[in-house]
């Protein structure tokens, strides 16, 4: 199983946590420290060049905020320690910063990169988290299993600017709210240099999941390389709808069948992961990607930056995608809920939430900050789907756990090639 890697500012060796300091020695931290890597041990070529605006932010951050006379008014500091595991490149270190100069609490923040790796942690309980970033259909089987704790909403302002179209989805898979609340949505699409696959696929549109599904095609990309995801209820999803199946069958031959047309993909696909892509799209070290939606947009955004060449585009193909929600959740055996309770709460701020979205380029479910996210982001129907984009998605459901063990059977002949 998958290591997580501690530390807020990535890098080798024990865990670190951000202290919040005012003083310049963090902006030097930063900028001496490999950024924030993923469960698997990836450290990718980062670096200054990718997260040289991480740098930036963070040091603005403490500027303007951890120095200011308006941080030293806020709440009273409760100290102690907060550990988070979260998604890789899902949060911007400046926030984490400001939350430490606001409360005191310092924070271990450990990354992971499938909902395969965090289950099988939290569902085995004595993580020592106190808070965790599940996907939707993973957190039913989180609360049958006793695995997860009830929030206390009187620790929580801001739950009434909540999305409540969004609440309302989630509703299926945690009714009233009691057990998470969301943090981002974004989609599953297809990540691509546009130059290197037009130049392979002359005069093919880059519009449907044929394109990275059908051998032929993939023939032709295999030497600039084609990452899928490393995450075996997502990629079925997909395959199952391009298939013309139910996304969330229950029928174990619709799973064979999914299995079957992925691998006849495999032998042209470089690697199964859930985060390497991004790095290695923007370093254009490969031309195509199944991806999450602000991750392959995160790509884009640090080849232009470093002028890698590599063009980056996403699409949400015609045939349709997932949709999915990514929730803060605490669990049962959390050493500190009440920090857990206090950084939902951060979170929850239109001012806050709205600047994780800029960072992560993830829509998020706080209607009250869409107005403060960036107008580029905002605007970004990869970001917020069009009304049209939106009729073509579809949400996972929860997998039984005898029908779960057949499809991660499946997956692993999948990844295996056996």
């Amino acid at each position: 199983e998958d290591e997580a890697e501690s530390a807020p500012i990535g890098g080798a060796g024990p865990p670190k946590a951000v202290e919040g300091a005012c003083s310049s020695h963090f902006a030097l931290n930063v900028a001496h420290n490999a950024p924030i890597t993923s469960a698997t041990g990836y450290q990718g070529a980062q670096g200054m060049r990718a997260w040289g605006k991480m740098v930036l932010a963070a040091a603005g951050a403490l500027a303007l905020t951890a120095c200011s006379p308006t941080a030293d008014k806020a709440a009273p500091k409760a100290g102690g320690e907060l550990r988070i595991y979260n998604w890789s490149d899902y949060i911007d270190p400046a926030l984490i910063t400001q939350f430490t100069q606001e409360t005191g609490i310092r924070v271990i923040y450990d990354t992971f990169d499938s909902n395969e790796v965090l289950e099988t942690k939290v569902l085995q309980g004595g993580t020592g988290y106190d808070l965790v970033v599940p996907s939707t259909h993973n957190l039913p089987r989180y609360i049958t299993a006793g695995a997860v704790a009830k929030l206390d909403k009187t620790a929580l302002p801001g739950l009434d600017k909540l999305s409540p179209d969004l609440m309302a989805k989630l509703a299926a898979f945690d009714p009233g709210g009691v057990y998470a609340v969301p943090y981002m949505q974004g989609t599953i699409g297809i990540g691509y240099d546009k130059a290197k696959v037009a130049a392979r696929l002359p005069g093919v549109a880059i519009d449907s999941w044929k394109v990275v599904l059908d051998p032929a095609n993939l023939a032709k990309l295999k030497d600039c390389g084609v990452y899928f995801l490393d995450a075996s209820e997502d990629m079925f999803a997909v395959a199952l709808n391009y298939l013309s199946r139910d996304p969330n069958s229950t029928t174990l031959k619709d799973y064979e069948d999914a299995a079957a047309l992925l691998q006849r993909a495999r032998p042209f696909v470089r690697k199964f992961h859930s985060s390497e892509y991004i790095e290695a799209l923007a370093n254009g070290d490969v031309c195509v990607a199944i991806g999450y939606s602000g991750d392959v947009l995160q790509a884009k955004a640090r080849a232009d930056e470093a002028k890698t060449g590599a063009d980056i585009a996403y699409v949400v193909p015609k045939e349709g995608s997932q949709v999915w929600f990514d929730v803060f959740s605490i669990p049962a055996d959390a050493p500190n809920p009440a920090a857990a309770h206090r950084f939902i709460a951060f979170m929850r701020r239109p001012e806050i939430i709205a600047r994780a979205s800029n960072y992560t380029q993830y829509a998020n479910a706080n209607a009250a900050a869409t107005p403060l996210v960036d107008a580029a982001v905002r605007d970004d129907p990869n970001v917020y789907p069009t009304p049209e984009v939106s009729k073509r998605l579809f949400v996972t459901t929860t997998k039984e756990q005898a029908l779960l063990r057949d499809v991660n059977r499946l997956w692993t002949r999948v990844v295996t090639g056996r």
